[in-house]
């Protein structure tokens, strides 16, 4: 699905001043790791199957006029299928259908049968209008679903977005609270989660610094046409990975920016601090907001002027994340939270 775009750009000067935000004290919600026992399904043959013969020696720290450093690269490693590994397995492709075509985003699990998405991948920004057909496949790769397709019961976005009055920079884009959780099917008497895992999620700047600052790792799958030109990382049959540091813009509807490569397709994308296995610690402490794997906010828009390469995302608070977590989990069958 086209990312929004903002045609007004952040400088170096708004980032290095510390945005206002009190959204109340931080939090989180652990994730879980899965079964990780594997049901393939072949969804379609892809034109590109984006696999390096030589693999650079060094991947260079990357910037755009942005001014923000990232690196973007294949989550999977050279000879290694990491993406079948949890935590990237409980991120996937989001199919779903708007008016007259069909679509997709990226989105990760945060219970065993939820996930959460942007709220543009759900809901026409102020139009009182919901898309359909939605339909997840975790840890998808080159036309494959390792792990079997999993259809929506319902979704559930912010009233405030549905009806359009959400605080945003402009109509529908930067906003304050472009993010949608979406009640999954189980399979073969299994919600997804219980078998690739899920992540933990944050809210009120959990892991942020005192200056808003926050190591992110943005997951994705980056592909969109305009007028018949393909423009994608990998043919969008590949996680992508970003690594990048989250700063939170006060005069961005308290967005969250990253440096990134991603694109179309990318939004909805997990945000995720602690990415990863934490190491076993021997005479060593843990520093504060250790939980790993917590999602802290999902790709929302991009710039209109492509050489930006910045992304962002809405804040994750107790009025938005938790909120709907919480109504959905309130509803939701027995073992889907």
């Amino acid at each position: 699905m086209p990312l929004p775009r903002s045609s007004t750009t952040a400088n170096l000067a708004q980032l290095a001043k510390p945005p206002a935000v009190a959204f109340g004290p931080p939090g989180v919600s652990p994730g879980g790791q899965g079964s990780g026992i594997q049901s393939p399904v072949q969804l379609s043959k892809p034109a590109f199957i984006g696999e390096a013969a030589t693999p650079p020696a060094v991947i260079n720290e990357e910037g755009g006029t942005g001014g923000i450093p990232y690196t973007t690269s294949q989550v999977k490693a050279v000879g290694d299928n990491t993406q079948f590994y949890y935590p990237f397995r409980a991120a996937g492709r989001l199919f779903f259908n708007i008016p007259g075509e069909s679509a997709w985003c990226t989105a990760g699990l945060v219970k065993p049968g939820l996930i959460v998405t942007a709220a543009h991948c759900v809901a026409n920004f102020g139009k009182q209008q919901f898309y359909s057909g939605w339909t997840f496949v975790p840890d998808y790769k080159n036309g494959n679903a390792p792990y079997g397709t999993y259809t929506a019961i319902q979704a559930r976005v912010k009233t405030s977005y549905y009806n359009g009055t959400d605080p945003c920079e402009q109509s529908g884009v930067v906003c304050q609270d472009d993010v949608a959780v979406i009640l999954l099917n189980k399979v073969n008497n299994q919600y997804p989660g219980n078998v690739v895992g899920w992540f933990g999620y944050g809210w009120n700047g959990y892991s942020f610094n005192s200056q808003s600052q926050a190591l992110i790792t943005q997951l994705g799958y980056t592909e969109n046409f305009v007028d018949g030109v393909e423009y994608a990382l990998d043919g969008g049959n590949l996680q992508e990975r970003t690594d990048s540091q989250g700063q939170t813009v006060s005069g961005l509807s308290n967005n969250t920016l990253i440096g990134s490569l991603q694109s179309n397709g990318s939004s909805g994308g997990p945000w995720v601090v602690n990415l990863g296995q934490p190491p076993v610690l021997t005479n060593i402490n843990f520093g504060t907001a250790a939980d790993h794997n917590i999602i802290v906010g999902v790709t929302s828009w991009g710039y209109n002027d492509a050489s930006v390469k910045e992304q962002g995302a809405s804040p994750f608070t107790t009025g938005n994340i938790t909120k709907l977590v919480s109504d959905e989990c309130a509803v939701a069958p027995a073992g889907a939270c």
